[in-house]
């Protein structure tokens, strides 16, 4: 160290005056002798309880003997590789990775690109099918339904000569059983 730190001083060397006030003062009385003994033992729970300065300098020795004679600036060393490395990863490897990112993300891109145009070709083709089927059924159904309507015609007028007939030949057996009744009301009387 260079022997120019921070100097130490009791409280009674400081400067200070001393806590009672008028101390530094000679005093002839008996009070004055009494005091004095008593201040020396204030002023050395003081400077053992309440002043830390002594301990911290002790401290901060301790901190620059450990750091700057047995470490010998190791710190600093790692701090400058730190930076050598950091200025190289800004300076090579980081151009370097931007570059390869940009001809990846490029060949990413047009892939994705055509992939997306096939993507659009093929649901084009999946809803013209769609369309197609779509009519298909539509067409389907109109036919059946126009079948149904005919099946149901031919139902009705198959329906109407069944009634006819059938009124006919109720007509025919009331006739045939009127004239029965008649044949029988003239064998009996």
């Amino acid at each position: 160290m260079n022997g120019g730190g921070p100097v130490t001083l009791s409280p009674s060397k400081t400067g200070e005056p001393p806590l009672s006030g008028g101390a530094s003062k000679k005093r002839g009385s008996l009070g004055a002798s009494s005091s004095h003994p008593i201040l020396k033992d204030v002023g050395e729970i003081y400077s053992r309880l309440l002043d830390h300065r002594p301990v911290i300098q002790g401290e901060i020795r301790y901190f620059i003997k450990e750091f700057e004679e047995k470490r010998g600036f190791r710190e600093v060393r790692v701090l400058e590789n730190l930076k050598n490395t950091t200025f190289e990863t800004n300076d090579q490897t980081l151009p370097k990775c931007e570059q390869m990112m940009q001809g990846n993300l490029n060949e990413a891109l047009r892939r994705l690109q055509v992939a997306n145009e096939m993507i659009n070709r093929i649901q084009g083709r999946e809803q013209e099918e769609r369309k197609l089927q779509t009519e298909k059924l539509m067409a389907g159904e109109t036919r059946r339904r126009a079948l149904w309507e005919e099946f149901v015609k031919e139902q009705q007028k198959t329906k109407a000569v069944v009634d006819e007939e059938h009124i006919k030949a109720m007509e025919r057996l009331k006739e045939q059983y009127a004239a029965m009744e008649k044949d029988l009301a003239k064998h009996t009387l």
